[in-house]
């Protein structure tokens, strides 16, 4: 019987393989995109232009999700975030009949549940969004600034454990951007090495 430990293990190793599309460009206008949210509206990045977005791509079913969620500390960050005029939209890409996947009502009622404070959320089930960003793991975080430039991309964190006790000696890597990002500085740290579950794609069509 192979323990939880293990099964954490194999799902962040699992992470390396992703997608196969290109990764986006740092300093690279952020990938444009379309997307239905749980409200049924369409939602583009062209709208968010002249704001700072954070992209986070979710499942529910993670334990590294759960982890941030469960603590508190993603709505925390969300909150803190959102307050700035960052506009926060968290991305599902997990296909029908996968571990994570959402209709709108189960999306609105997650939300609600959880007290998330994301501007909103996008459902992406067919995947289209997460590979023109090759999202990895979930979490996989990018931020795009005002421009339209994507400054940072990867972890949410510097600790890949789905530990909980793991956040209180994390350094929270988004924090960091959005501060240097506040403070007109460029993006210290703009790439980092996402961790979690895999995106849970379908079939590329």
């Amino acid at each position: 019987m192979i323990d939880r430990k293990a099964l954490l293990a194999l799902a962040f190793a699992v992470t390396l393989a992703g997608p196969t599309t290109a990764a986006p460009l740092l300093g690279q206008p952020a990938p444009a995109f379309k997307a239905t949210d749980a409200s049924g509206k369409t939602r583009s990045l062209a709208e968010f232009r002249g704001k700072t977005v954070v992209l986070e791509w979710t499942n529910n079913g993670c334990p590294y999700v759960q982890k941030h969620y469960n603590a508190g500390s993603m709505q925390k960050l969300q909150s803190q975030a959102t307050r700035d005029g960052v506009v926060w939209l968290t991305v599902v890409s997990s296909a029908p009949g996968m571990q994570g996947f959402l209709t709108p009502a189960a999306a609105k009622a997650w939300k609600a549940e959880l007290g998330a404070a994301a501007s909103d959320v996008l459902l992406d089930p067919k995947g289209t969004v997460g590979r023109a960003y090759d999202a990895r793991t979930t979490p996989h975080m990018y931020i795009v600034d005002r421009t339209g430039a994507l400054v940072y991309m990867g972890g949410i964190d510097d600790q890949p454990s789905a530990d909980p006790e793991s956040l209180k000696v994390a350094r929270n890597f988004v924090t960091a951007a959005l501060t240097d990002i506040k403070a007109g500085r460029a993006v210290a740290q703009a790439a980092t090495r996402p961790y979690g579950c895999s995106v849970k794609y379908g079939s590329a069509e």
